[in-house]
């Protein structure tokens, strides 16, 4: 069972990026799956998750509306579109699934992690 996260990279402020997190078994479409991100020095935080039939989503309050999760059940996979990006949002992102504790990122699955550097 995996979850492969991609798509992070060096952006300037201001730019969007968009994460993939693709899992490897098709049961990964029926259960809640999500985001987190830790930055250089900091604890792990929750970003955002998505149920599973992708009608319902959570945002962390710091995010401002800026990030937008879905998920394409068909490709087991689940997306973080990330707009407007600030130097604050640096932080190795990643995804997460079948997670009994969101707020303190409690999970069964992890990704490996992808990196976001974003530039001032």
């Amino acid at each position: 069972v995996q979850l492969q996260a991609s798509g992070g990279g060096l952006v300037q402020a201001g730019g969007s990026l968009r994460l993939s997190c693709a899992a490897s078994e098709r049961t990964f479409s029926s259960i809640v799956r999500g985001w987190f991100r830790q930055a250089p020095g900091k604890e792990r935080e929750f970003v955002a998750r998505i149920s599973w039939g992708g009608g319902r989503t959570v945002y962390a309050d710091s995010l401002e509306g800026r990030f937008t999760i879905s998920r394409d059940n068909a490709q087991n996979t689940v997306y973080l579109q990330m707009n407007s990006l600030k130097p604050e949002d640096t932080a190795v992102y990643y995804c997460a699934a079948s997670c009994g504790d969101w707020s303190r990122g409690v999970c069964a699955y992890w990704g490996q992690g992808t990196q976001v550097t974003v530039s001032s």
